[in-house]
């Protein structure tokens, strides 16, 4: 019952993030070049209080869930190469540590000043596409074998 609350919790926390940045990155980004400057700052601004209010936690709740998860495969983890699933599974471990990774290089540019659009948007492409690459990974695992 345990696994089945963690893993909804990893699903629900995963379609929030990944919504998020799909969201930001395929329709505001776009949506917003249309209003004028100061609209767009002022939305921006109040865009991005509200979305480090909730991505921390919906965060916390996808790694803590992915990291319990993960537990339950610590000894296929111990040599992951040894069979399809472990391969798949410490990709996509893989995959998840560079996003948090991403997260993290988020957070130092915003306190050191040196966030800016286009930095932001490649950084949001590249999560946005390990996050399709993390998609296509769980569905393998359970699809796929050699």
């Amino acid at each position: 019952m345990m696994y089945l609350l963690l893993k909804f919790v990893h699903l629900c926390a995963a379609a929030f993030f990944i919504g998020g940045v799909f969201f930001e990155v395929m329709i505001l980004s776009w949506a917003a070049r249309q209003l004028p400057v100061e609209p767009r700052e002022q939305l921006s601004k109040a865009l991005g209080q509200r979305a480090r209010s909730v991505m921390h936690w919906v965060i916390l709740a996808l790694y803590g869930a992915g990291v319990a998860l993960a537990w339950n495969y610590r000894a296929m983890l111990a040599d992951p190469f040894a069979s399809s699933f472990g391969t798949l599974l410490i990709l996509k471990i893989f995959l998840a540590f560079s996003i948090f990774g991403h997260f993290l290089l988020v957070v130092w540019l915003m306190r050191t000043g040196r966030i800016n659009p286009a930095r932001s948007r490649m950084i949001h492409l590249s999560v946005l596409t390990q996050m399709l690459l993390i998609i296509f990974l769980a569905k393998a695992m359970v699809i796929l074998t050699w």
